[in-house]
């Protein structure tokens, strides 16, 4: 059985999360609830739950710091926030399971799943918490990005991936030095998450890093060539403006 722990400043939120554990995950035990960063450092240290609902706000402090004080921790976070700030994009890059308030209750069906769907080893969950604290405690734009597969978790140089490609529900990564990473997530989240880092999405099933391109062919409806001679189709809606992007590049 798994045992979980609920961590909001908020009751109503913390009896909201614990009607739908109950609810829709019968099998998961809730052993205790907190409200702020000492009682929750408290209540995990004494239950040592494989699951933890954390919210990033809390009395006393962050979410984060919980963590950092419990560091090294081998449950499984998922965070709740109603923040869509740097805290949040930190998770993202991290690839941490986590719930936008107000909380949906088919979002939360689906990232409580996930998250039981990948409880990992701690030896292997340990360097995605790692980077998570990481992450948050520069207060950067991060320079990795977490790519979590049925197999591994993989720590990734951003400026080290080329393209990638979108194949339904799955996205692979092809990087420099020729590997390849499939991660069962949607290739709009990762365009979202690297739009800032010079990647560009030429067309519905491809993002590219804009630091590869050799150049744009405009024959046969126009491709980018990109320094390892593959060849990325662009679309005719989008062929203007990857013009332009890369004119002043």
């Amino acid at each position: 059985m798994i045992t979980a722990a609920i961590i909001d400043d908020n009751p109503a939120n913390r009896a909201l999360n614990k009607r739908l554990l109950n609810e829709y995950f019968p099998d998961i035990q809730v052993v205790g609830e907190a409200g702020s960063v000492k009682t929750a450092v408290e209540l995990l240290k004494k239950t040592k739950p494989g699951l933890v609902l954390l919210d990033i706000e809390i009395k006393g402090g962050t979410g984060f710091q919980v963590l950092q004080a419990l560091k090294p921790y081998n449950f499984k976070v998922v965070f709740i926030t109603a923040f869509d700030s740097f805290a949040l994009k930190a998770i993202k890059f991290s690839a941490v399971d986590y719930i936008v308030k107000p909380v949906n209750e088919v979002e939360f069906q689906q990232a409580i799943q996930h998250a039981i769907d990948t409880l990992y080893p701690s030896e292997n969950r340990q360097a995605q918490n790692d980077y998570l604290l990481e992450n948050y405690k520069k207060q950067t734009q991060p320079g990795k990005i977490v790519l979590r597969t049925a197999e591994a978790i993989h720590l990734v140089d951003i400026n080290e991936i080329v393209y990638c490609r979108s194949d339904n529900a799955y996205t692979s990564f092809y990087l420099e030095q020729g590997e390849e990473i499939i991660v069962s997530d949607s290739i709009k989240s990762f365009a979202e998450m690297l739009k800032d880092y010079n990647f560009f999405r030429p067309h519905q099933s491809y993002l590219v890093n804009l630091n590869f391109v050799k150049r744009i062919d405009k024959a046969d409806g126009g491709f980018l060539v990109l320094k390892n001679g593959k060849e990325i189709p662009v679309s005719s809606r989008r062929k203007k403006l990857i013009i332009d992007l890369l004119g002043r590049f």
